[in-house]
């Protein structure tokens, strides 16, 4: 795979492009969802009313943690390598459309990718769901072998595959059981900017 003949990079936001921050073991606690289930799918399964006054509390937790967010140290030079090749950039995220706005601004990441080109959960079903990454393709004109998909997650591999872009993992967690869900690994996004060069 050579990533310098992809032109459309979609990436997850927390994690990836930013320092985790969210506690998912406190939210799986506090919102009664078994450790390792999908807290969004879970959710989705409850009455209407219980599955309202969750999502509003992780709405306000996410809004929360967005306003303390910081760049991962590794994000800006790939991102100022990409526009410089005059790549298409876009964020592909299972947070909502204001915690993914807010978490762009206060870690200093906005200015890389339009309004238009940030999906949430808002605007399409949550990752693992390809809906997202198909949405981004489709807005931008683009087809599945000009896009990777960018991740540090199961979720995130399993979206860009399901959507039939490339997929890269970048290992922030260590060793991950399900890391060969991507076709690329790589330790940190330095490891990109490199192959770009």
């Amino acid at each position: 795979m050579h990533l310098r003949d992809r032109t459309h990079w979609i990436f997850d936001m927390d994690g990836t492009l930013t320092v985790p921050m969210h506690d998912f073991a406190w939210l799986h606690r506090t919102l009664d969802v078994p450790e390792g289930d999908d807290i969004l799918a879970t959710i989705a399964t409850r009455p209407a009313e219980r599955a309202a006054a969750d999502h509003a509390f992780i709405n306000q937790w996410e809004e929360d943690v967005a306003r303390r967010a910081r760049p991962q140290d590794d994000a800006v030079a790939l991102l100022d390598a990409l526009v410089a090749r005059g790549n298409t950039l876009g964020i592909l995220t299972r947070n909502t459309l204001e915690g993914a706005r807010l978490t762009l601004e206060a870690a200093g990441l906005a200015r890389y990718f339009a309004t238009a080109d940030i999906v949430s959960r808002d605007c399409a079903p949550p990752k693992p769901h390809p809906g997202g990454g198909e949405k981004l393709l489709r807005q931008w004109g683009a087809v599945a072998s000009a896009a990777v998909l960018v991740g540090d997650w199961v979720y995130d591999a399993q979206a860009g595959r399901a959507a039939g872009t490339a997929t890269v993992l970048v290992m922030r967690h260590g060793p991950m059981p399900w890391a060969d869900e991507a076709d690329l690994l790589v330790d940190t996004l330095w490891d990109l900017t490199r192959s770009l060069g």
